[in-house]
């Protein structure tokens, strides 16, 4: 689509077109490249929820519960701005590829494909910094403050009923992919940080859920749990037995499969496709 030399914001019906060509380009590169930058994605991912949880450890106790997850939000943001303004391969966002398929640009099967290596690369670049995080004795920091914070969100997450986990992936990635899609819209790096801060602080805030977030939060509190020494347990004020529910099972079962599977509703049925319907279903192909 011609937009021409403008510089004033893309119209709804421009980004649906552009969603779309973004989602055939994404399609189009080859397999290393985009396993290469699903890793680049997770890890980007991973160091958002790495501030994150920082400051939500050291505003804990100290700002109201509102304000203390609004600045969790904020800190969070880091993560989708690397994605989006660096480059990089989210499965999240990459399920608005579903919008590219209804018009029939691409297959299903490359669209699960994609979805494929960009989820697998996602899980390696986050489980790789969790694992640098531990090496780092990022835990230990505060007299053990942020790795009781890091123990405490992965219990969380693990307690999650299916259904919670569910719906809560559902709304989380709507929100990812109307600030994916707000970004596009935009002409200049200031406008896409200012795009992305609103939706994903919300998500964050209302204790939505984020599949690629959470092969973070979750294997570092599987971590601490296993390996941090009699020192940080110690400084933290609190056992390893204090944390039975972090499991790799209720990870994998009660958290990451309901919520991989809300993530794709959200972001692929919730906005995707209804906007297709709205701005791409009778043009002509």
């Amino acid at each position: 689509m011609d937009i021409g030399t403008t510089f004033d914001a893309l119209l709804p019906r421009q980004i649906a077109a552009k969603a779309e060509d973004a989602g055939v380009a994404k399609a189009k590169l080859d397999a290393l490249e985009t396993l290469l930058l699903a890793i680049l994605a997770g890890a980007f991912i991973a160091l958002g929820a790495v501030f994150s949880t920082t400051v939500g450890a050291g505003a804990a106790g100290v700002l109201p519960f509102g304000l203390a997850r609004l600045v969790s939000g904020v800190a969070f943001c880091l993560g989708l701005i690397l994605v989006v303004i660096a480059g990089a391969e989210l499965f999240t966002g990459n399920n608005l590829l579903l919008m590219a398929f209804a018009s029939r640009k691409i297959s299903l099967v490359t669209v699960l494909r994609n979805w494929g290596i960009v989820y697998v690369g996602n899980f390696a670049g986050a489980a790789a910094t969790a694992v640098g995080m531990m090496l780092a004795g990022h835990h230990e920091m505060g007299k053990g403050v942020v790795g009781k914070a890091a123990l405490d969100i992965a219990a969380g997450k693990c307690a999650l009923a299916w259904d919670q986990a569910f719906v809560r992936g559902a709304y989380c990635n709507a929100l990812v992919c109307l600030a994916v899609w707000l970004c596009m819209s935009c002409r200049t790096t200031g406008d896409k940080v200012l795009a992305i801060v609103f939706p994903v602080t919300a998500f964050v805030a209302a204790g939505f859920e984020h599949s690629i977030a959470n092969m973070y939060f979750v294997p570092v509190g599987l971590l601490i749990k296993g390996w941090a020494g009699a020192g940080f347990w110690e400084s933290a004020g609190t056992a390893a037995s204090a944390y039975e529910g972090i499991t790799l099972s209720r990870f994998v079962w009660n958290n990451l499969i309901p919520v991989t599977l809300g993530n794709v509703v959200g972001g692929g049925i919730m906005v995707g496709s209804v906007y297709w319907v709205v701005y791409c279903r009778s043009r002509p192909r």
